[in-house]
């Protein structure tokens, strides 16, 4: 399993995912409070973000534990931007453990996380490559196929979620997608949870703090988020 969270609204820093909050993604990395599956997320993570200048979303991945990193905490305190996603990964059995495994996933202007597992082979023929042999990159790979065909980034992660998971009935599929104006999220195996601020809109695996204002997003549903709501449908 893993750990992820994205953020949409006014522009905040990665720290704000990462390390500011008591339950960060650094947290998580090695305590997680909600997960499901595994014990410590320490396979590797990543970040990506928008900035004005630049049409695609700019990625950071490492291959190893994110409390490893000493460049990260300078380099997440002072990137800021109004679409933030990230991830720490705990790899599935099997996979390798390499940047091209690590999310975030990325094609155009889109960012993927894949919190779950799932066989390959509910998801192979749903793509014609993927950038890694683990079976997250094959799910963002269909995901990103659907786009490049015309699907909306939520439309995208259902199709896929729902196809992979008939296929594999022990899947756990919760993904986690961005395009720099919108936030989409699948709930399928495991926690997800949002929180709308004044200014924006955090969604997570688990909560980032024990602030109130956390909501439980149902199993089995797809969670759409732009600056003027949040939406959650049954899969």
């Amino acid at each position: 399993m893993c750990r992820h969270a994205a953020w949409l609204g006014a522009a905040r820093s990665l720290s704000s995912l990462v390390q500011e909050p008591e339950y960060g993604l650094l947290v998580q990395s090695y305590a997680p409070r909600h997960q499901r599956a595994g014990l410590i997320n320490a396979d590797g993570f990543g970040m990506g973000w928008y900035v004005p200048a630049r049409p695609e979303p700019v990625r950071y991945r490492r291959a190893v534990p994110i409390w490893t990193d000493a460049n990260l905490p300078a380099l997440a305190e002072v990137t800021r931007s109004t679409c933030l996603l990230a991830a720490v990964r705990s790899a599935t059995v099997g996979m390798p453990v390499e940047e091209s495994a690590t999310a975030p996933f990325a094609d155009r202007t889109w960012l993927l996380s894949h919190n779950g597992r799932v066989d390959r082979d509910a998801v192979k023929d749903l793509a014609d490559s993927a950038e890694s042999t683990c079976d997250a990159a094959w799910v963002a790979a269909a995901v990103f196929q659907r786009g490049r065909a015309g699907a909306g980034l939520g439309e995208a992660l259902a199709d896929v979620v729902v196809r992979a998971g008939g296929k594999d009935p022990d899947a756990r599929l919760n993904l986690l997608a961005c395009d720099g104006a919108s936030i989409a999220a699948t709930v399928w195996g495991d926690s997800l949870f949002h929180r709308r601020l004044h200014d924006g809109v955090l969604v997570a695996s688990e909560p980032l703090d024990d602030l109130p204002g956390w909501q439980a997003v149902p199993e089995r549903t797809l969670l759409t988020v732009t600056r003027d709501d949040v939406r959650v449908q049954p899969l």
